[in-house]
């Protein structure tokens, strides 16, 4: 699908909250583990999490978020997810889909969301875009985000 020659770059920020997260091991290559930020996680493997976001700013509403993890000692380790957005994004309303594809390491989380083309539903059907995510550490004021997209 072309975008629209009448089709604008625009930049929309906002702060989001994880809101509830639940994960699980899939697959661990052995009975080994290692503690990040207090938490047991298999050292070899993968596991699913099934989490909650929050979102405060251009972007407002809520995300949920179907993640897959490795985990890999010592390296950066691929993730990837699926995350439905139900809100507004500079007064646009209705639902779309990111996709999440990144690593995580001991120091923090690096992804690029995509928006998928096709799942978007109402004011951000025709949305098309990204966003980069950078978290280093907890933070209880939460993440930002900044998403770079046109809409028709």
């Amino acid at each position: 699908m072309t975008t629209s020659s009448r089709a604008r770059s625009h930049t929309a920020t906002a702060t989001f909250q994880v809101s509830s997260w639940t994960e699980n091991p899939v697959y661990t290559r052995d009975d080994r583990t290692v503690e990040i930020s207090g938490v047991q996680y298999p050292a070899h493997g993968f596991t699913r999490a099934d989490v909650g976001y929050t979102y405060s700013g251009d972007l407002s509403g809520r995300g949920t978020l179907a993640y897959l993890i490795a985990y890999i000692e010592g390296a950066a380790a691929p993730t990837t997810g699926f995350e439905v957005f139900e809100g507004s994004i500079d007064g646009h309303e209705g639902t779309l889909v990111f996709r999440h594809d990144g690593t995580h390491d001991a120091v923090g989380v690096h992804e690029r969301l995509t928006i998928v083309e096709g799942l978007g539903t109402g004011g951000l059907e025709r949305m098309r875009g990204h966003a980069d995510i950078e978290i280093a550490g907890h933070d209880d004021g939460g993440y930002p985000i900044t998403v770079e997209y046109t809409i028709e």
